[in-house]
């Protein structure tokens, strides 16, 4: 394996910190909301986010080692369509079983 410029490390580094980051904010967001559809939210968003940022961190290894990254670009569509399908579905599967929500409703919304 030949060294990468310092550059590519850094970068590197960063997009691996970044994807870090905000996959521990969607698993600190999933912990700490109140009811389903708030903790739906965080960890699909924060998880998209989060591994697109290690794929990225990956591609970029490979560009600079003069492999194609074929399999980093693959992994990352499948993610960026299943995550918010997934998702998508969860919610309605939960509002098809009347889950109660905690959120407030906006002052325009007639109460229930």
């Amino acid at each position: 394996m030949n060294e990468l410029h310092w550059t590519l490390q850094a970068l590197v580094a960063a997009l691996l910190v970044i994807g870090g980051v905000f996959s521990l904010v969607g698993a600190i967001g999933l912990l700490r909301f109140p009811d389903f559809f708030m903790r739906l939210h965080a960890p699909t968003k924060a998880s998209t986010l989060g591994v697109g940022g290690v794929l990225l961190a990956s591609l970029v290894i490979h560009w600079a080692q003069g492999d194609h990254g074929l399999h980093e670009l693959l992994i990352t569509l499948f993610i960026f369509i299943t995550a918010p399908v997934s998702a998508n579905l969860l919610a309605k599967a939960a509002l098809h079983q009347r889950q109660p929500s905690k959120a407030e409703l906006p002052a325009d919304q007639p109460q229930p």
